[in-house]
């Protein structure tokens, strides 16, 4: 589980040089950046806010998306 301290903070980084890109954190496994629909996996409670991985899972919809998610190659 992610303190509600980071997630208040988190930021999309493929929206934030806009100052956009809030995230919601589902499943206690994925953000989900609500401006791009980009998703960022959480493991072992580590956020991989790499905008490529987040690139990978944009077109799969959050009822789709693995839990635990694959860990990043």
């Amino acid at each position: 589980m992610l303190s509600p301290d980071l997630l208040e903070i988190l930021r999309c980084p493929a929206c934030n040089p806009e100052n956009k890109g809030e995230l919601d954190y589902l499943k206690d496994s994925w953000l989900v950046c609500r401006n791009c629909g980009r998703k960022y996996p959480v493991v072992d409670e580590i956020p991989i806010m790499l905008i490529d991985e987040g690139d990978k899972w944009v077109g799969t919809a959050v009822d789709q998306l693995p839990v635990p998610p694959p860990e990043p190659q």
